[in-house]
């Protein structure tokens, strides 16, 4: 039986000239367009040149960098060949970059050429990596520049692994309890429930032009994103975000689609009324939120300065996909909702004494869904499951109301969502329990207008030694990424546990969420 063809090489085939890909152009400069075609020739050139360096399906390739057609390239190249596309944030310390890629057991790193010089310092400490490839620009000395790696390969369609069980696979990290990173696996997908999903958003229209607003490490604009390119639609590429750029994007391109956080649409909205006034959202249908509650005073601000009827709002994680989906219409009727499960997604909700909570009862809130990850890489930390292990938590707790709408009011784990970004507090107290000084520590996070969440840092200080709060700032920020960092501190003489020794973080965190609707 021959494999079934790729899909990037039926697009090429079938639309070659249509555009693929526009990458926006700083200063003024003209964005350079990419056809379908010629895609799928870099796209092949790529693969056969990591075939050529020994590439096997299953391997795990590490890429990181800001959103650029090399990203695009590298990640259809991937699939191509069924190796395991390993986002990397930009973002992270040397630290947390050699601990993912050696945790993940890559075998190749793609990184862009602005942040090689990490990779380059730690690479000697990775003993499983072959090869590092630099893209974009100039590569450090022992790593293999982009067009080197292109150079005299075939852009024929490398030797097809469709049926190969991590065609199209992903691992993205994702933190957790234990206190270091988790690689969530995927190496499959419901493509029904998919375009369920789509059909639900209104996304797969012959004119549509999706925008990428968020970075594509993260797991839901690389989803859209990716989605975009399988039914043959083409990407504006937005290396970093930027509002203004945004606004310009959206007008020039025509953009119909994009998926973005809270705090970025909040920057979008805040822009004074000169540039605000330069918007044309008349081509929007879908502009989805995510990776953060939306609060209701955004969405009106939204609907007030950018326009009603593409709003929509969304309920999902790296680990479970999409699982609700909140309409346009709905966004000022129903307050505080992520919208309903759909296709055949369904969801139950869990009191703490197991029993399925009544229509406008809290609890712990269970999903079962085609699109759950296989599981986390290298750890028996797993997510919570019922008894049916197909139903699945990542450890919010939610009601639903009367209608069949979504609310999610708290989390039982200790997760902080600050600007769309998952943060896991044990692996920033792992930090500052490292330090000489620190006896205890608890990190949470606190209100705040701009990002949703902020992170506090509350330290005890060991006998008679006294915290030297800037110093022990320092020491964080040479080990974690700046968005982990704690934005506000605190010591205290002691911090509150149980007679057990627990620490009782809920008191602490309860102290700055007092006289709010929810606790996220």
């Amino acid at each position: 039986m021959s494999p079934t063809p790729d899909v990037l090489a039926i697009h090429a085939a079938a639309a070659g000239s249509s555009t693929a890909v526009i990458v926006d152009a700083s200063g003024g400069a003209t964005a350079s367009r990419v056809t379908f075609r010629e895609l799928n020739d870099l796209v092949n050139q790529c693969a056969n040149g990591l075939a050529a360096m020994g590439a096997t399906a299953g391997e795990r390739l590490v890429w990181c960098g800001p959103n650029s057609l090399e990203v695009l390239v590298v990640i259809h190249a991937a699939r191509k060949l069924g190796l395991v596309a390993v986002p990397l944030s930009y973002r992270f310390t040397r630290h947390e970059m050699a601990y993912v890629i050696d945790n993940s057991d890559a075998a190749i790193v793609m990184i862009d050429a602005e942040f090689a010089d990490v990779v380059a310092g730690i690479i000697s400490d990775l003993p499983k990596v072959r090869t590092v490839v630099a893209f974009g620009g100039d590569a450090p000395q022992g790593l293999m520049p982009w067009t080197d790696l292109l150079v005299g390969q075939s852009v024929d369609e490398p030797v097809a692994v469709e049926d190969a069980a991590t065609a199209g696979a992903q691992m993205i990290y994702t933190s957790g309890t234990t206190g270091k990173p988790k690689g969530a696996l995927r190496t499959r997908t419901d493509r029904v429930l998919v375009a369920a999903m789509l059909a639900e958003l209104g996304v797969g229209q012959p004119d549509d032009v999706h925008l990428t607003t968020g970075p594509l490490y993260h797991s839901g604009p690389l989803a859209f994103a990716s989605l975009s390119h399988t039914i043959g639609r083409p990407i504006v590429v937005l290396r970093k975000f930027d509002p203004v750029a945004w606004i310009r994007l959206v007008r020039e391109h025509v953009v119909t689609n994009t998926f973005s956080a809270p705090t970025q649409l909040k920057r979008i909205v805040s822009l004074p009324d000169a540039e605000l006034a330069k918007a044309d959202m008349s081509s929007m249908r879908c502009l989805i939120a995510n990776a953060a509650p939306v609060p209701y005073a955004l969405k009106c601000e939204i609907i007030e300065k950018l326009g009603d009827g593409f709003l929509f709002e969304v309920y999902g994680s790296t680990e479970l996909g999409v699982d609700t989906i909140l309409r346009p219409e709905d966004q000022l009727r129903k307050p505080g909702s992520c919208g309903k499960p759909y296709g055949n997604i369904e969801i139950r909700i869990v009191k703490d004494d197991g029993d399925v909570a009544e229509t406008g009862e809290a609890g712990e809130l269970f999903v079962r869904t085609g699109l759950a990850m296989d599981g986390y890489h290298r750890t028996t930390e797993q997510l919570t499951q019922l008894e049916e292990s197909s139903w699945k938590s990542v450890g919010d707790v939610a009601y639903v109301d009367e209608e069949g709408y979504v609310h999610i009011c708290d989390r039982k784990k200790d997760m902080i969502i600050s600007g769309g970004v998952n943060i896991y507090p044990a692996e920033i107290e792992a930090v500052l329990y490292a330090h000489p000084k620190v006896l205890d520590a608890a990190v949470f996070g606190v209100p705040d207008e701009e990002w949703g969440e902020a992170v506090h840092a509350v330290v005890q200080a060991k006998a008679d030694e006294k915290l030297d709060l800037e110093e022990l700032a320092d020491f964080v920020a040479q080990r974690l990424a700046k968005y982990k960092r704690p934005r506000t501190w605190e010591t205290r003489s002691e911090l509150p546990r149980t007679d057990s020794g627990k620490l009782l973080k809920r008191v602490l965190r309860d102290e700055h969420w007092r006289d709010r609707g929810s606790r996220v």
